[in-house]
C-alpha cells in the first residue's frame, strides 16, 4: 500500500497532524491516504467535547479507550485524521471541529469544499 503524494489542501507539504495519540490511516501521524483508505481519513481535526459527543452519538465513539487496539481514546484538544465525509456531516449538523489546513490531505477536497474547511481553520 503506497500512500498518495503527501500534499495538503494549501498545495504545500503535508504537515504532521498528531503523534499523541498517533493518527492517520497509516498510523504515521499524517493524514496520508491511498486507494485502500475507504473512509478517506484526510481531515486533520482538533477534537472538541461537542464533536466527540456528536461522533459517539452517530456511532463512532472516539473518546472511549480501546486497549485492544492500543487506542487510549481522544479528548478535547487532540488532533485526529477524520473521515472527510464525517467532517462534512458534522459541519452540516453545526458541530464540526477545528481543522489544521496544513495537515489536511489534498484528497479531502474530493469530499469537502475548501471554503468549508477554511471556515473551520484552527
Amino acid at each position: 500500500m503506497e500512500p498518495d503524494d503527501s500534499v495538503n489542501v494549501l498545495g504545500t507539504a503535508l504537515e504532521v497532524c498528531g503523534m499523541d495519540p498517533v493518527t492517520g490511516f497509516f498510523r504515521d501521524g499524517h493524514c496520508n491516504t491511498c486507494a485502500a483508505d475507504q473512509g478517506s481519513h484526510t481531515v486533520c481535526a482538533v477534537m472538541t467535547s461537542e464533536f466527540l459527543a456528536y461522533s459517539k452519538y452517530v456511532g463512532n465513539d472516539l473518546s472511549t479507550p480501546r486497549p485492544e487496539y492500543r487506542f487510549k481514546g481522544l479528548k478535547p484538544g487532540d488532533s485526529w485524521c477524520l473521515c472527510a465525509s464525517r467532517f462534512l456531516q458534522a459541519h452540516d449538523e453545526g458541530c464540526a471541529p477545528k481543522v489544521s489546513l496544513s495537515a489536511t490531505h489534498l484528497r479531502a477536497l474530493d469530499i469537502v469544499p475548501l471554503e468549508i474547511l477554511k471556515q473551520h481553520a484552527a
